[in-house]
This record gives C-alpha cells, sequence and structure tokens, in this order.
C-alpha cells in the first residue's frame, strides 16, 4: 500500500523537523524516523488506530508529541496532518 501527503501536512513535516534540527542536530532526522514509522504502521494495519472524525484517523508518533492524521483511500493512505498533540485538535479540518 501506498501513501502520499496532503501539501499542508507535507509542510508541517517539514516545519516540524526543522524546529527539531534547530533544537538539537541531529533531532529533526530522529524525529522524521519517528514519524515515518507512524506512516508504516498505518499502512500495515490501516484500520487499527483511532478514528477521531469521520474517515480519519490518528496513529501516535513515538518519542515526540505528534499524531499522523490520515485516511484510507483506494490508493492508499492520504496523510492530512502532522498534528501537534498540544494544539488545536481541529486544525486540519479545512484540507477535506
Amino acid at each position: 500500500m501506498s501513501f502520499h501527503f496532503h501539501p499542508d501536512a507535507e509542510a508541517e513535516l517539514s516545519a516540524a523537523i526543522q524546529y527539531y534540527e534547530n533544537v538539537e542536530p541531529g533531532l529533526g532526522n530522529d524525529f522524521a524516523v519517528e514519524v515515518y514509522s507512524a506512516v508504516q504502521r498505518a499502512i500495515a494495519y490501516p484500520r487499527a488506530w483511532m478514528i477521531i472524525d469521520g474517515q480519519i484517523r490518528r496513529s501516535l508518533v513515538r518519542r515526540f508529541p505528534y499524531g499522523v492524521l490520515y485516511s484510507e483511500e483506494s490508493d492508499g493512505i492520504l496523510i492530512v496532518g502532522i498534528m501537534h498533540l498540544h494544539r488545536d485538535p481541529d486544525y486540519w479540518k479545512g484540507r477535506m
């Protein structure tokens, strides 16, 4: 199964990687690896994760306060957000 990012989700990922890289060199890479692992878990078990709204599910990122928001599509997983868990939980809803 494949995956693709909503453009805003891709921008969120890039911004978060840059933020963590500025905090400590190498931490951005660690964050990217953990996000990719969360994506891989969503691909492997697309219906295993909690539904947060409609068809949108959230796979949690280990070590970091983030979740990968996604929906299962006919051609794979659509990632609609890389959500910081301590911010507005509904910010992404305009993307659908």
